[in-house]
């Protein structure tokens, strides 16, 4: 039988394509050895993927009784959430738009040894 562990991050402040950055450092790592990689990354977007990883690995360990060295990361993706649009007021009577955008992080984790 096979598990997969689920976690979501949902309206997070940051867009997708700098999140992405960050995700596509850990995917296919140990669960482990992705939240020790991303403790260290410079990226403001390490510490909410951080938190969804490591929220994915407290459900496996509580809810499944998986063993955290067992796991690793089989799918991770950052979607585009709702963008709030805010605005600038230019020269001549014009406005700028400012897109505020925002992210959906989404964390599987698989144990090693299911085929």
């Amino acid at each position: 039988m096979e598990f997969e562990v689920r976690a979501v991050a949902r309206h997070v402040r940051m867009s997708p394509q700098k999140v992405r950055l960050v995700i596509d450092q850990v995917r296919g790592r140990d669960a482990l050895e992705a939240l020790t990689l991303l403790k260290f990354m410079p990226q403001r977007a390490a510490k909410p993927v951080h938190k969804v990883i490591a929220s994915a690995v407290a459900n496996a360990e509580e809810n499944f009784g998986m063993n955290r060295e067992d796991l690793y990361i089989d799918r991770i993706f950052a979607d585009g959430a709702p963008t709030r649009r805010w605005r600038r007021f230019g020269a001549r009577g014009r406005f700028k738009p400012i897109l505020k955008r925002t992210s959906h992080i989404t964390v599987v984790l698989k144990e090693y040894g299911e085929e």
